[in-house]
């Protein structure tokens, strides 16, 4: 088997355990997420999400590239039989990112004040801002653990971790506001959920830490590694550091021009819904990035290549006919839940679905194959190209149209810079998409969301519209897939490969890649 298939059987591994760890929080997160809005209601739901931005925002220094070093250096030195020195990068991360994360937690406490009363005009929240601020070393840590989790392929360790927060989450933030406490109480359960998180993480790590072998000098040497976590992670951190900024600028700039809390809950409540998309996406984004490390883009073009395409094109697969089933239906999905409450959220959901599209354009792999090859010179340029097109046009649609202009501000603030990463890969690697394939699964995928959009304009409750609404589109969307021969005899097998190491559910995606592969030759001969 050829080193890109030996990667994709890794990767898939990986995503899997990263998949049902996913799946596991996404359902419960619903579940907690959905009592969370029936219980506080739609105008302190809002005010929610305004008090959770300002740790959100100072929490974008938490990391520093760090874990973008961890991840790397541990996939490398792994995959060069030289696991003793992992030790070392594991702890030396671990040390930093705790004395980073309690300093911002310490400065966002000392600053909450100033925040409630003269950015957010909403001086009542300063305590609860204050609350929230060490939810920034929860985060740290918990990242932390991630990034270690993932570098080492030990992903069943991070979905235990994720799973362990959605269940606290579900059950402290709710809880603690059902027993009288209001929005203190969900504050005080969200920061408590991501602290046992991180002990829950360093827990797990800690079984790992134990099993690799001792450096021969038995000298871990954590000054040392430090600077090179830093001298790797600090370019690229620029880029995630600036893009963070400016998602949670536009939150700012919400807050400011928007004094109804209610629409900002129903912007809140339908963010909350993209999870049914990222349970799709997080599993291929993270896996990426090892896959990428594990590669030389100088040495190994062939299966660069091979494994960048093929990650476009299957990622796309994946990840668009959900995002077109979302906006197809958003109405029924939001009112079978919550009724008549939170009337703007469902076209909310669809604008903010259209932000993902561009997956099929090669977000997730452009991005990790950058990272990967040390290129944080061109990520730098991103970063401030998005910048430059997403604080004017912000600031204008936001300060106008309010969350309306917020949603066009998203859809379109990435776009320069994705077009020059794909620029850029084409100059550097000679690498393209295969723009043929994503532009027919993304026909595919608009023809069943067409059809089953129809259905949402039939006079039945709610839940019977999405019942048949994703029926219809599954129906249609296997059917165009088959047609118009999206998917070719080569694609299944490849499918088939990586998915062989998955144990039980490889014998159901076998399946279901065999009746594929059936229509595939059945409509082939026509």
């Amino acid at each position: 088997m050829s080193k890109a298939a030996d990667m994709a059987k890794a990767s898939v591994k990986g995503g899997f355990h990263v998949l049902w760890g996913q799946f596991a929080s996404t359902i419960i997160s619903a579940v907690g997420a959905i009592i969370l809005a029936l219980v506080l209601g739609e105008s302190n739901y809002g005010l929610y999400a305004v008090i959770l931005s300002a740790p959100t925002l100072i929490g974008l220094f938490q990391d520093l590239g760090v874990n973008y070093a961890i991840t790397r250096y541990s996939a490398r030195l792994n995959v060069e039989n030289r696991t003793s020195e992992i030790r070392s990068i594991f702890l030396s991360g671990l040390i930093f990112k705790t004395l980073l994360g309690l300093t911002l937690s310490f400065f966002c406490l000392l600053l909450a004040p100033y925040l409630a009363v003269n950015v957010f005009a909403r001086p009542t929240i300063a305590p609860l801002i204050q609350a929230v601020s060490f939810i920034i070393l929860g985060q740290a840590l918990v990242s932390t653990t991630t990034a270690a989790f993932t570098g080492v392929e030990k992903m069943h360790l991070n979905s235990l971790m994720v799973v362990s927060q959605s269940l606290l989450r579900t059950f402290l933030v709710p809880g603690l506001v059902l027993i009288g406490l209001g929005l203190k109480g969900a504050v005080i359960g969200n920061v408590a959920a991501y602290l046992i998180t991180a002990l829950i993480g360093i827990s797990l790590l800690s079984t790992i830490f134990r099993t690799l072998p001792r450096l021969v000098s038995n000298r871990l040497e954590i000054i040392k590694n430090m600077k090179v976590l830093l001298r790797f992670g600090l370019p690229l951190s620029f880029g995630d550091i600036i893009g963070g900024f400016l998602s949670q600028f536009y939150v700012f700039l919400l807050a400011i021009y928007v004094a109804n809390n209610a629409l900002i809950g129903n912007y809140n409540l339908a963010s909350n819904f993209m999870v049914i998309i990222t349970f799709v996406a997080t599993p291929i984004n993270t896996m990426l990035y090892p896959a990428f490390s594990k590669l030389d883009g100088d040495t190994e073009k062939t299966t660069l290549r091979q494994v960048y395409q093929s990650s476009v094109k299957y990622s796309t697969l994946l990840v668009t006919p959900v995002i077109a089933a979302m906006m197809a239906l958003s109405t029924p999905f939001v009112a079978t839940i919550f009724g008549h409450a939170y009337a703007q959220a469902p076209f909310f959901v669809a604008l903010l679905a259209i932000n993902y599209v561009f997956v099929a354009f090669g977000l997730y792999s452009t991005n990790s194959l950058i990272n990967s090859q040390d290129q944080a010179s061109i990520k730098i340029v991103l970063a401030i190209v998005t910048v430059a097109m997403g604080v004017p046009l912000g600031v204008f649609a936001i300060s106008r149209y309010g969350v309306l202009g917020m949603l066009i501000t998203l859809i379109f603030d990435g776009v320069p810079s994705i077009v020059i990463g794909l620029a850029f890969v084409k100059n550097r690697y000679d690498l393209s998409i295969d723009w043929w394939s994503s532009g027919k699964i993304i026909l595919c995928s608009a023809a069943a969301a067409f059809l089953s959009y129809f259905v949402v304009k039939l006079p039945l409750p709610s839940i019977i519209q999405l019942i048949i609404g994703i029926a219809i589109f599954l129906t249609a969307f296997i059917g165009t897939l088959t047609l118009t021969r999206t998917l070719n005899k080569q694609d299944i097998i490849n499918l088939r490969a990586m998915t062989s190491s998955l144990g039980p559910l490889a014998k159901i995606l076998n399946k279901l890649l065999t009746l594929l592969e059936k229509l595939t030759t059945t409509f082939s001969t026509y």
